[in-house]
Formats: C-alpha cells, sequence, structure tokens
C-alpha cells in the first residue's frame, strides 16, 4: 500500500509540474486562464483536488456536461465524474464502444455482447454477438462482421432495421435523426436513423483512390464534412438545400489538400456548427462557415487527440511528435496558437465539456477549469 502511494503521489508531482508549466507561467491571452481543479490516479482510483488560484474563478456555463465523463487512456477505460471519482475504472479485455450513457467491450465472434451504464450494471444482453456495437445520438447499432451492414437497436436489443452497404463502412456519424456514412468504395449516404431509409447518397470523384476517409455532421443536420480521395485527397463541405424532408445537399465547398492520409482522418463541426476542423498533412485546417474563410495551421507531429466542442473562442489539441511526447496546443479561433505545452506520454486523453476541460497522460486524468483572471 505505501508503495503504492508513493508512486502515485510520483505521478501526482509530474502532473503538477506541467500544469505550472501550460497552466501558471503561461496564462492564455485577454485574462482567460486554466483553473486546476482535481487530478486522479487510474492505478490507485485515488483523486486529488487542487485549489483554485485565488486570483481566478471558473466561467459559467449552461454546458457542465454529464454527470459520468467516460475516458479510454492506456489499456484503461471507464467514467469519472466531476470530483475526479471513478463510477468505473477496467482494465480493458477487448475491443471497446463507449459514450457518455453506456458502453461495451466486445470480441469477434462472441457468443454474446453485453451493453452497460456508466456503473457496469448490465443493461442488456446481446445474443450470438451479431456484430460490433456503436453507440450514437444516444441510439445503439450494430455493424457487421464484415462491416457492410449497419442495425438500429432498441431499448430491449430488437433490431428496428438492418441497412446493407455495397462495400465497407470507413466512417460514421449521427445528428438529429440522421446517420451520415462514408464507405471504402468512395459513396457518402445519409440514412434516417428511425425507419434506416436512405435520404440522399452522393459520390465526390476526383481522386486515384475513391475511399472516404472522414465524415461529420452538424447538430441541426443541415452540413456535411467530408474528407474523400487518396491522390488527390478533398475536404468538402454539403449543405442541405430545400426543406429537411427533401434530404438533398449540395457541394458549398471544396478543397485540394496537399498531402493526404491512407487512414482515418478527424473532422468535425465545432463551435456551435459555426466552424468545421479537421486534420491535414502538417496540422490541421479551420473553416468558418459564416465568412467562408479557412485557416490552415501548422502543428508538428501527428493529432492524437482533438476538441470537438471549440466553445468560449478556444480550440484544444494534442500531438504526438514520438510515442513519448506529446503537446497540449491552445488555438484562440479563428485560427492562431496561443499556447504549446510539451509533456511525456505514451497516451494522450482529452474531453470537454463546456468550461471544463480534461486531459490525461500515463496512469493520471487531470481536470480543468477555463476561467477569468
Amino acid at each position: 500500500m505505501a508503495k503504492e502511494k508513493k508512486k502515485y503521489w510520483l505521478i501526482a508531482s509530474l502532473l503538477l509540474f506541467i500544469i505550472y508549466i501550460f497552466a501558471a507561467t503561461q496564462p492564455i491571452p485577454e485574462e482567460r486562464i486554466l483553473i486546476p481543479r482535481w487530478l486522479s490516479s487510474l492505478e490507485s482510483g485515488l483523486p486529488v483536488s487542487i485549489a483554485k488560484d485565488a486570483a481566478g474563478g471558473g466561467e459559467d456555463t449552461e454546458e457542465t456536461g454529464p454527470a459520468h465523463i467516460p475516458f479510454y487512456l492506456g489499456n484503461r477505460f471507464g467514467y469519472v465524474d466531476d470530483t475526479g471519482g471513478f463510477a468505473l475504472n477496467r482494465i480493458l479485455q477487448g475491443n471497446l464502444s463507449i459514450s457518455g450513457e453506456k458502453w461495451a467491450e466486445y470480441s469477434a465472434r462472441a457468443e454474446y455482447i453485453d451493453i452497460l451504464d456508466p456503473r457496469g450494471e448490465q443493461l442488456l444482453r446481446l445474443e450470438q454477438g451479431r456484430g460490433y456495437p456503436l453507440f450514437l445520438d444516444n441510439r445503439s447499432f450494430l455493424i457487421a462482421d464484415e462491416q457492410n451492414t449497419l442495425s438500429a437497436l432498441d431499448d430491449q436489443g430488437n433490431i428496428l432495421w438492418t441497412y446493407d452497404f455495397a462495400a465497407p463502412l470507413t466512417c460514421i456519424d449521427a445528428a438529429a435523426g440522421l446517420i451520415l456514412t462514408g464507405s471504402l468504395d468512395g459513396v457518402v449516404e445519409v440514412l434516417d436513423s428511425v425507419n434506416g431509409k436512405r435520404v440522399f447518397s452522393f459520390e465526390p470523384g476526383g481522386s486515384r483512390l475513391a475511399v472516404i476517409l472522414g465524415c461529420s455532421i452538424s447538430r441541426d443536420g443541415s452540413r456535411l464534412g467530408i474528407i474523400s480521395g487518396i491522390d488527390d485527397q478533398r475536404f468538402l463541405l454539403l449543405e442541405r438545400f430545400g426543406s429537411p424532408e427533401s434530404g438533398e445537399y449540395k457541394v458549398s465547398y471544396h478543397e485540394f489538400l496537399e498531402d493526404g492520409f491512407r487512414r482515418a482522418v478527424r473532422i468535425s463541426f465545432i463551435n456551435d456548427d459555426n466552424r468545421i476542423v479537421f486534420e491535414r498533412g502538417g496540422g490541421l485546417s479551420i473553416y468558418e462557415l459564416n465568412t467562408r474563410t479557412g485557416r490552415k495551421l501548422s502543428l508538428e507531429g501527428e493529432i492524437a487527440a482533438l476538441d470537438t466542442q471549440g466553445s468560449s473562442g478556444l480550440l484544444f489539441v494534442i500531438t504526438s511528435q514520438s510515442e513519448r511526447q506529446k503537446r497540449l496546443v491552445i488555438i484562440s479561433l479563428p485560427g492562431t496558437i496561443i499556447v504549446e505545452a510539451p509533456f511525456k506520454s505514451s497516451d494522450a486523453f482529452l474531453e470537454r465539456r463546456g468550461s471544463r476541460l480534461y486531459l490525461g497522460g500515463g496512469s493520471t486524468l487531470a481536470s480543468f477549469e477555463l476561467g477569468r483572471k
């Protein structure tokens, strides 16, 4: 026990040093600061509360987020509450699908799959596996073993509908009662999540290899962001025209990306859907919908974690320069890097809920609050 406590405090001391480096000595411009709140060891499960700076206070926000924050860091996953205590903290045994409300571990050809709540209590059991579980837009789905069939489930685990794709899925997102998919054959499709009917289909083309590597749908379902193709790779923004019932979208902007990826690409609407951010060779781009202008930011290494909220005029990113070297980057929107803070860790975790920022490295999670000095 004494050895465990000593190890934990060494971890805590290291993270406190990191906190000092980027939170105390590098204040965010315009009197904005990151206020440390707590840090917690995944190995011991013990949270440590950190007193707020007497000179600062947290921002009020309606977006305080759920009671439990899902995390996946290294070989551990679970849910942490707003005090740093763990509702669930487990060692990963297989593949994982996790959301704010439910989670499931699964493996190929499993006899069954249990879907559980944040405290580890069983919600339902899917007999004979039947595929890979996926939780999107407060709904449960299954993707078949070949990754070319999507099924929607009800609260009892019964299949409501099934949709067959012509090729394996490469990306998926959901919002506003719609499901956006991209597949290996370069086809983008939008489905009605209630009945599984296709309401829109599109093939971007224009590349030597047709494949959809990234996709995102805005919260109201009116816009689609797509990363398409290899040689050449493109970013496309599609916007709905006509009534929502028409299900028609058209390309309103596209851009060729100099050096593309041959892997899944991060892309997300942020800042109340006023901007869209996506990976590109050498960094990332932020496209502003109101002004129809984009900015490219150069970043060292690959993006390891990306803030999908981008509220309060700030965007947080973690990059990976090597297996052990990471860097927290804070970006002032529309696109100015204001803080870069290196830290050492093989793994990284980042989550945003309103004014709260949750970071993880090694075997430690930490919480910060965005405040004013």
